[in-house]
């Protein structure tokens, strides 16, 4: 079983409202991870909410196989959203992907050879890598103790930095990150 995570729990500080649910592209800006997520195809997908929680929550829609579930400790950083993400997830889980709720242009074809990836290599980690930039990663459950000890805000990027990891190469720039209204241009 392979699971996706999609991290939308921040306060958006430098974005001035509550980010995960304004229109990019006609729809809230973290429903492009969760429709991503599950034109994938993965096994289940729980999407992390904190800051205004109710609010983002009214404004998506999950599909079938997906939970919003909230992390009260969102304020602490993104590592407790990572942390929240990887205890929600069913038993039977084997891996992860970990997607951000504020980077829409991910694709359902990527998150697919993240998951192909680990499905032939079983490794720890594996992670696409954009011609300019490191993009969203799958943790296999052999790491998932050291993602759960990750404090502050940093997310898996941190633990993948310190090791080897296998990479998908895809042949375009990084979507871009959503963090400030300019980025909406």
């Amino acid at each position: 079983m392979i699971s996706g995570i999609v991290l939308a729990a921040g306060t958006a500080s430098r974005f001035g409202s509550t980010k995960q649910i304004v229109e990019v592209d006609g729809k809230p800006l973290v429903q492009h991870a969760i429709d991503a997520a599950a034109g994938a195809k993965l096994d289940e997908i729980v999407v992390v909410l904190g800051h205004d929680a109710e609010r983002v929550r009214e404004g998506i829609e999950l599909p079938t196989n997906s939970r919003a579930v909230v992390n009260e400790r969102y304020q602490e950083g993104q590592s407790t959203s990572l942390a929240a993400g990887l205890r929600a997830l069913d038993l039977e889980s084997e891996a992860a992907v970990v997607l951000l709720g504020d980077q829409p242009g991910v694709t359902s074809e990527e998150i697919r050879l993240l998951a192909e990836r680990y499905t032939e290599t079983q490794a720890p980690a594996v992670r696409l890598r954009y011609r300019n930039a490191p993009g969203p990663a799958l943790l296999s459950k052999a790491i998932w103790p050291e993602a759960l000890e990750l404090r502050g805000d940093t997310g898996a990027r941190a633990l993948l930095d310190s090791r080897h990891v296998d990479e998908v190469e895809i042949d375009r720039e990084a979507p871009r990150d959503i963090d400030s209204t300019v980025d909406l241009n």
